[in-house]
C-alpha cells in the first residue's frame, strides 16, 4: 500500500515533516514516514496515509497547493520539478505553509512576498464542494439550485388536446371545402377542458371544441372557428384542414423519460411552472450556504446611522450580505469591536459553511484577524499581488473556509468577487465564474498597470468606447457606483494602450 514502508517495493522510505498547522490532520504527528521515489510520490503517499491532509496538500487540479513550499535536503524544490525530483532512503522533506506571509505576523512589518491572484483563488477553493440537497416546495424553489436532474415520469400533454377553439373533425370530411363551396357537417356535441374524451360519431360530423379540451376519438384535426359557420345543428366548413392540424399530440411538450432540467440549474420562474406541469413536488435543491460576515472596528456605526465625528457607517456588511444573497448564500452578519476575544468567538462559532471577514486584515497593530485565523486553524495565504485588495487572505478554521477581505470598501468588494464569491457559489451549487456579462470593447484611453500585479480597473463606457474611471482609491466606494464595469489587467502587462480591445465585465448584468 502506498504510504506503508513495508510494502514499498522499489520505493525508498523518507520522512516528511509537517508544519504545525497541519499536524492535527495527521494524528498530531510532526514526522510522517512514507515511501516514494520522487517528491510528488512522497506527497501522494502522505495524503493516502492521512486522508484529512489531502485537501490541504492538493488543489482540485491534483497539483500541490501553490501556497506550499517543499524543501528536500534543506533546499527548495522548484514547483515544476516535483514529478522529476528524486529522493533517497532516509531523506527528509519539509513542508512549509504560508511562505507568502500566510503564517507570519506581518503587523507593522509588511508582506515579504505576495501570491498571485490565481494562487490565492486556488487556495480559496481547495476542498470546497457543493453542499448537500434538501427538499423544498414548488413555491419556495424559484432561484434555488437543482441538486439532481429532473426526469419526467409523465407525458405532457397526457392526451391529445385542441390547440385552437373550433371543431374536432375528420380531415378527410373537409377536403374540397371553400368559401364558395362550403361542406355541411352535423354538429354532434361539445368538448370542454377537463372533460372526458368524447367520440366523434360516424359519418360526416363535427364536434365543438375549446382550446385545451381532449380531442375525441375518431377525430384527427381541429378546424378553426373562423373557418366555419354554425347554423342550428349544422357546421358549414369554409376551408379544408389537414390531418393533425391544431392537435397537440401526447408527449408533444414532454415525453416520459425526458430530462427536463439539468442538475445545477438555478431555477427560473418558468422552470417552476414546468416542474409543476409534471407533478414534481417537493423539489430537491442544494442547501443554501450559511455565510458568516464578521465586520470589526471600534470606529464603525450601524448601517442606517449618520456619520458622526471620526466614526464611519459600516458599508461593508450590507454590501457583502447583498453579494452573498446574489451568489445563493444566506448571510449572518456579526459586528465586533477591535477586541481579540470577540473576534475569536465570531471566527470559531459553529454553524457557518464559510466565514467572510471585512477589515483588520492588513499590517496595522489592530489587524488581528490573520493572527487569530492562524491561531484557530491555518492561515494559508495572506497578501496578494493585486490592486486593490492586496491584504486579502485565505484560511481555514476546522473545515470551514475563511476569506479575509480588506476593510476599505472597494478593496472589500474586489476581494469578495475574486476569492469569497467563488467559494459561496461553489457551496451553493453555482458556477465558480463571475456572474457578470463580459463584452469585448475598444479602449478610448490608456489603462496603466504594473508588471507583476493584477489590477482591477474601474471603467465607464461612453459612445461605445471604454475609458478609465479609477484604478486606485480603495476607499472611494462611489467609484464602483459610477463605473459601468471593470477591466482586469493581468500581471504580465503594463496596461493597455488606447485602441486596444479589452474584456469588460459589466455591473448590473448578472447572468
Amino acid at each position: 500500500m502506498v504510504g506503508d514502508p513495508a510494502a514499498a517495493g522499489a520505493f525508498v522510505v523518507v520522512m516528511v515533516r509537517l508544519p504545525r498547522q497541519l499536524r492535527k490532520y495527521a494524528a498530531d504527528a510532526e514526522l510522517v514516514r512514507v515511501s516514494g521515489d520522487t517528491v510528488i510520490e512522497v506527497m501522494r503517499a502522505v495524503a493516502e496515509a492521512h486522508p484529512d491532509l489531502r485537501i490541504r496538500l492538493f488543489a482540485d487540479s491534483g497539483l500541490v497547493h501553490p501556497h506550499l513550499a517543499l524543501f528536500h535536503r534543506e533546499e527548495l524544490v522548484a514547483r515544476g520539478q516535483y514529478d522529476a525530483h528524486p529522493v533517497a532512503a532516509d531523506d527528509r522533506i519539509e513542508i512549509i505553509i504560508g511562505i507568502t506571509g500566510g503564517a507570519e505576523d506581518v503587523r507593522m512589518r509588511g508582506f515579504r512576498q505576495r501570491v498571485s491572484v490565481e494562487e490565492a483563488h486556488s487556495a480559496a477553493l481547495a476542498g470546497v464542494e457543493r453542499l448537500e440537497a434538501e427538499p423544498v416546495s414548488l413555491e419556495e424553489s424559484s432561484g434555488r439550485v437543482l441538486a439532481e436532474a429532473v426526469v419526467s415520469t409523465v407525458a405532457v400533454p397526457a392526451f391529445r388536446r385542441a390547440t385552437m377553439d373550433g371543431y374536432a373533425v375528420r380531415a378527410a370530411d373537409t377536403f374540397g371545402a371553400s368559401p364558395y363551396g362550403p361542406i355541411a357537417l352535423r354538429l354532434v356535441g361539445e368538448a370542454l377542458p377537463g372533460t372526458s374524451p368524447a367520440v366523434l360519431a360516424g359519418g360526416p360530423a363535427a364536434l365543438r371544441i375549446m382550446t385545451g379540451a381532449p380531442v375525441p376519438d375518431g377525430a384527427d384535426a381541429v378546424l378553426k372557428a373562423e373557418d366555419a359557420t354554425e347554423i342550428a345543428e349544422i357546421v358549414e366548413v369554409h376551408a379544408a384542414v389537414a390531418p393533425s392540424k391544431n392537435v397537440g399530440e401526447i408527449g408533444e411538450d414532454i415525453a416520459i423519460g425526458d430530462r427536463v432540467l439539468a442538475s445545477g440549474r438555478r431555477l427560473l420562474p418558468q422552470d417552476v411552472g414546468l416542474l409543476s406541469s409534471i407533478g414534481c413536488s417537493p423539489v430537491s435543491v442544494v442547501r443554501r450556504p450559511r455565510v458568516r460576515v464578521m465586520v470589526s472596528g471600534d470606529e464603525l456605526l450601524e448601517p442606517g446611522e449618520s456619520p458622526s465625528g471620526s466614526r464611519i457607517v459600516d458599508s461593508n456588511s450590507p454590501m457583502l450580505a447583498a453579494l452573498i444573497r446574489r451568489d445563493g448564500g444566506v448571510p449572518e452578519v456579526i459586528r465586533t469591536p477591535d477586541d481579540a476575544s470577540a473576534m475569536r468567538a465570531a471566527l470559531s462559532a459553529p454553524g457557518a459553511d464559510a466565514v467572510v471577514t471585512a477589515g483588520a486584515a492588513s499590517v496595522g497593530t489592530e489587524d488581528r484577524v490573520p493572527v487569530l485565523v492562524d491561531e484557530l486553524g491555518e492561515l494559508i495565504v495572506h497578501g496578494v499581488a493585486m490592486r486593490p485588495s492586496s491584504p486579502s487572505g485565505v484560511g481555514r478554521v476546522g473545515a470551514t473556509p475563511v476569506l479575509l477581505l480588506p476593510g476599505n470598501p472597494v478593496s472589500c468588494l474586489v476581494a469578495y468577487d475574486f476569492f469569497a464569491g467563488p467559494v459561496v457559489r461553489r457551496l451553493a451549487g453555482l458556477p465558480d465564474e463571475w456572474p457578470y456579462r463580459k463584452e469585448t470593447m475598444q479602449l478610448g484611453s490608456r489603462l496603466v498597470s504594473q508588471i507583476g500585479r493584477t489590477d482591477y480597473a474601474r471603467v465607464v463606457v461612453e459612445d461605445g468606447l471604454v475609458r478609465s474611471l479609477a484604478i486606485s482609491g480603495a476607499s472611494v466606494l462611489s467609484s464602483v457606483t459610477r463605473a459601468d464595469g471593470f477591466v482586469v489587467i493581468p500581471p504580465g502587462l503594463e496596461g493597455y494602450p488606447a485602441g486596444s480591445d479589452v474584456d469588460v465585465y459589466l455591473y448590473g448584468s448578472e447572468i
